[in-house]
């Protein structure tokens, strides 16, 4: 995908169709939730099909903490040589326990990175999706 970033600007703000496309090239992330005012930040794999972003998790703190306050934040990253781009969504985590859910979650084909049960399905319903492409160089010197 090929940004164009204004004259002398290292960072483009994305709109959410480029956002919601950095979003679908990758298979990993950071979700961040809040439960008894504890903030905790978790690696992921996910997936986006249909335009929704599903994740794949076992009994545990993530899932507890989901369950308590849905209300979550994700965050993907991609760094290359001489570019990168970040992807930040808010939105609710939903624990899916009907089967045509849980089908259209199978569909994403999120998968776990490890061998391990994930048996609960999520949906992450999207309130915000936002988005950055950087230039990556060096610093410029202060004119003195």
């Amino acid at each position: 995908m090929k940004f164009e970033h204004e004259l002398n600007s290292p960072v483009l703000v994305l709109d959410e169709d480029q956002s919601w496309q950095l979003l679908s090239h990758s298979a990993h992330g950071r979700v961040a939730t809040v439960a008894a005012g504890l903030i905790d930040i978790v690696p992921v794999n996910y997936a986006v099909h249909n335009g929704k972003l599903f994740l794949r998790t076992s009994p545990g703190n993530k899932l507890a903490a989901m369950s308590i306050n849905e209300k979550i934040a994700f965050e993907v990253d991609g760094i290359l040589s001489d570019e990168a781009w970040s992807v930040v969504v808010h939105g609710s985590a939903e624990v899916l326990d009907h089967e045509a859910d849980i089908q259209e979650a199978r569909e994403s084909g999120v998968t776990p990175w490890i061998p391990t049960q994930k048996d609960f399905w999520i949906r992450v319903n999207v309130d915000s999706i936002s988005g950055r492409h950087f230039e990556l160089g060096e610093q410029p010197e202060v004119a003195e």
